[in-house]
């Protein structure tokens, strides 16, 4: 992942809703600021046990979930991060899906490489 994300929530009843992230908008699909919502409704009122964020973290600045880079006016300064902000992104998926920032891990994972487990 160069520049995305992927959220994976595992339920408290085993089952996983994800999204996958991306920094500036795909055609037909969300937008950055979009994608907790969309998440959270999925998820309804089941459990969460965890919830795992990996990819491009040095890419992202934890403001893309609140306010998404297109929705910026033409001229206007968009927050660029300057390192990784795990901890912030950490605490944006957090609040944004209602569940305790200590369910929610960050993984780096640079130039694509993603794991299965």
């Amino acid at each position: 992942m160069t520049s995305c994300l992927t959220v994976t929530v595992r339920l408290q009843e085993g089952g996983m809703v994800g999204a996958h992230a991306s920094l500036f908008q795909v055609p037909g699909e969300y937008r950055s600021d979009r994608i907790l919502a969309a998440v959270g409704q999925r998820i309804g009122a089941r459990g969460v046990r965890a919830v795992e964020v990996r990819g491009a973290v040095g890419a992202w600045d934890p403001s893309y979930f609140t306010k998404a880079i297109e929705s910026y006016p033409e001229g206007a300064q968009v927050p660029v991060p300057t390192e990784p902000d795990p901890d912030g992104l950490a605490r944006a998926v957090a609040d944004g899906l209602g569940v305790p920032r200590g369910k929610v891990t960050v993984e780096d994972l640079p130039d694509g490489d993603q794991t299965v487990g």
